[in-house]
């Protein structure tokens, strides 16, 4: 799934600065950046809620294994003969917790940064189109959108890495079919 959601991000990524090109003429194709960016941020929208969901799902399930091996209550869930000392499954467990929150601290915001300001800069562009709003205001609310979209983009990729690992470590662990998440 991180592979896939690497895969998202990355055409993401080329779909925005084509638009950027476009509209700085520094390409020129049979379409205008205004209908390319119109897709292209509906696919922004879409590849940031895969991400977003991803991590918060990834962070759900390290804290249901914990909370699982922490009480003691409904082993069976993780095991088919529960070991006596659970004590080394809690402390690996715990670390995962903190990895996988981590992972979805450091990516959240600047996803949702992103978001926000790909919306704003989406209206904007409409209303410098209707003349309502200096190109200038436009740009810069672009501008922020693209410096947010860069800084997310390298750190969804790492964390989506970490991710996958952790994953890997956690469904390794408990014996877990690769069919969850």
């Amino acid at each position: 799934m991180a592979y896939l959601l690497r895969s998202l991000i990355v055409i993401m990524i080329a779909s925005i600065t084509l638009t950027a090109l476009l509209a700085l003429d520094v390409i020129h194709m049979q379409f205008s950046h205004i209908q390319l960016a119109i897709p292209a941020f509906l696919y922004t929208i879409f590849a940031q809620a895969f991400v977003m969901f991803y991590f918060i799902g990834v962070s759900r399930l390290t804290n249901n294994v914990y909370n699982i091996v922490a009480s003691g209550a409904n082993l069976n869930e993780l095991f088919d003969n529960p070991p006596e000392d659970l004590a080394p499954y809690i402390e690996k467990t715990k670390k995962f917790v903190e990895e996988s929150d981590r992972s979805k601290r450091q990516t959240i915001p600047w996803t949702i940064l992103m978001l926000i300001l790909g919306m704003i800069a989406f209206l904007l562009g409409g209303a410098h189109d209707t003349g309502l709003v200096a190109k200038t205001t436009h740009s810069g609310v672009v501008l922020g959108f693209f410096v947010a979209m860069m800084i997310g983009f390298f750190r969804q990729w790492h964390y989506l890495g970490k991710s996958h690992l952790l994953l890997r470590k956690l469904k390794g662990l408990y014996g877990m079919n690769d069919a969850q998440m």
